[in-house]
C-alpha cells in the first residue's frame, strides 16, 4: 500500500484524500478492513489523534463504518443508494427542501435527547473541540461547515443507535450546499453557534427535555434560516 508523508495544515484533510484515492482505485474494496489507528499514523508519519479526525469524517461521509470492538470497514452501498434521490428532491424546489429540513427537525431534537442520556466523557470532548474549532473559523471568517456537520454527526454518535445515525447521516449529506449558503448569512455563524453551545451544555448536564428543547429552537432557526437564504440576498 503507497502512503504519502502528509505535510500540510488541517492534515485530517489529506489523509481523507489518500484513503478516497485508494478506494476508488479499487486498492481497498468495499467489505475490506482497513489497518488500525496506530499502523495508518506510522504509514502517514502523522499522529494518531490526525488518523482518528480522519477516520471520522469518513465514516461521517458514508465511506467507512466503523464496528464497535471489530474494526474499520470500508461500507458498502446501502444508505448512499438513498442519496441520489433525495438530492434530485432537494435540486426540484423550495417544497421539497423544506420537507427534507422539517425531517431534520423531527429528528435531530430526539437525537439530542438520547445524547443526553447516552453521551460519554469522549463524546463530551469532542463536541468541546469542534465547538473550539467553530470559533476559530468565525474569528478568521472561514467556512466551518466541517465542524457544523461534525457536531450534529458527534451528537448522533453519542445518541447511540446505530440505525439513526445512518439516516441522520443522510439527510446532512443531502444538505450540505444548503448549509453552506446558510452559515454565509449575515450573523448566522455566532446564531448557529450559540444554538450549538446551549445543546452541548445540556448534554454536559445530562438533561435530556433541555437538550431536545435546545436542538429543536436551533433546528428550526436553522431551517428558518436556510429557506430565506435560498430565496436571494433579497429577503435574507
Amino acid at each position: 500500500m503507497l502512503l504519502e508523508p502528509v505535510k500540510r495544515s488541517r492534515i485530517y484533510e489529506h489523509i481523507v484524500e489518500q484513503i478516497r484515492a485508494l478506494i476508488r482505485e479499487g486498492r481497498w474494496a468495499p467489505g475490506d478492513q482497513i489497518p488500525p489507528e496506530r499502523e495508518l499514523a506510522e504509514r502517514f508519519k502523522v499522529s494518531r489523534t490526525s488518523v482518528r479526525e480522519a477516520l471520522r469524517a469518513l465514516e461521517m461521509q458514508g465511506v467507512i463504518d466503523s464496528r464497535q470492538g471489530g474494526g474499520t470497514f470500508v461500507r458498502t452501498a446501502d444508505t448512499e443508494a438513498l442519496v441520489p434521490p433525495l438530492a434530485a428532491a432537494i435540486l426540484r424546489g423550495r417544497r421539497e427542501l423544506a420537507e427534507v429540513l422539517e425531517v431534520r427537525e423531527l429528528i435531530e431534537p430526539g437525537i439530542a435527547r438520547r445524547a443526553a442520556e447516552r453521551a460519554t466523557d469522549e463524546h463530551i470532548s469532542e463536541l468541546e473541540t469542534l465547538l473550539q474549532r467553530q470559533r476559530e473559523c468565525i474569528a478568521q471568517n472561514r467556512s466551518f461547515v466541517d465542524e457544523d456537520t461534525a457536531f450534529h454527526y458527534t451528537l448522533a454518535r453519542a445518541a447511540d443507535n446505530h440505525i439513526l445515525l445512518r439516516l441522520h447521516n443522510v439527510i446532512l449529506d443531502v444538505l450540505r450546499e444548503s448549509r453552506q449558503s446558510y452559515l454565509h448569512v449575515p450573523d448566522r455563524p455566532q446564531t448557529s453557534l450559540r444554538g450549538h453551545e446551549a445543546i452541548l451544555g445540556a448534554v454536559k448536564a445530562q438533561d435530556g427535555e433541555a437538550a431536545y428543547q435546545a436542538s429543536l429552537e436551533h433546528i428550526t432557526e436553522v431551517r428558518d434560516g436556510i429557506l430565506r437564504a435560498l430565496e436571494g440576498p433579497a429577503t435574507a
